[in-house]
């Protein structure tokens, strides 16, 4: 077990996104209406029981915000082993991946589309997740706008509450700065330890290049990865 230095506070009523939603595409609103019943998980109360969400105790990997969702069903195909629950408000990224889990047959994924944090704070039981992912968050560049960035310290204590200890929080990030302040809390977290020397960690071969990757190397972008492990409860 490990020590609290300090009282811990979860989650700031800010919101870390903006709901932007843009036009379906004939293909993501078919998705949406047929898919959904199948993979989608309603808005209710009470705390999700995965196995009987995925009919087995596999592994489970959350991700929030997976954006187009092609590379969460693309880890969730190469890894029939583990279960993945993905987080997205964003609607045509919803329907994308409703779209993708269908055409690959893949039945490791389930999907939610309300506030992450939300979610996790009211349905995810605590020491139930194995690896959570989040990739490419917002970085919120403007310094008056930092606030809202989703990595802050009762966000980490929060992540840490519903990892099992071994359990993974990967986080990456082409912002610099971002990847900076990331790095500054979770080697703050008590309940957290770096899986490399440093803060950063080489990209990991089973995460895929994401749209928001690739859009940032194209604009000469670094990335950075972050892997720490959750060592111990408090």
């Amino acid at each position: 077990m490990c020590e609290e230095k300090a009282p811990r506070h979860f989650m700031r009523p800010v919101r870390s996104f903006v709901l932007r939603q843009g036009r379906l595409t004939k293909s993501q609103a078919f998705a949406l209406e047929n898919n959904w019943s199948i993979y989608g998980i309603e808005q209710a109360a009470g705390e999700l029981n995965f196995k009987a969400l995925f009919g087995n105790d596999f592994p489970v990997t959350l991700e929030i915000g997976f954006g187009n969702g092609m590379s969460l069903a693309e880890m969730a195909e190469q890894s029939p082993e583990k279960n993945f629950l993905g987080i997205e408000v964003h609607r045509p990224g919803v329907g994308r991946l409703l779209h993708l889990i269908k055409e690959k047959g893949l039945k490791n994924v389930r999907v939610m589309d309300d506030d992450a944090v939300e979610i996790i704070k009211n349905r995810i039981s605590k020491n139930t997740l194995d690896r959570v992912q989040l990739f490419f968050p917002d970085p919120w560049h403007k310094k008056r706008h930092n606030k809202r960035r989703i990595v802050q310290t009762d966000f980490i204590a929060l992540i840490a509450d519903r990892l099992k200890v071994g359990g993974v929080f990967h986080l990456a990030t082409d912002w610099e700065p971002y990847a900076e302040h990331m790095a500054e809390l979770m080697q703050a977290s008590l309940q957290f330890k770096s899986l490399s020397d440093g803060a950063y960690s080489l990209k990991p071969e089973e995460r895929p290049i994401t749209k928001f990757e690739t859009r940032g190397l194209k604009l000469g972008h670094g990335v950075w990865d972050l892997m720490f492990e959750k060592v111990c409860e408090l």
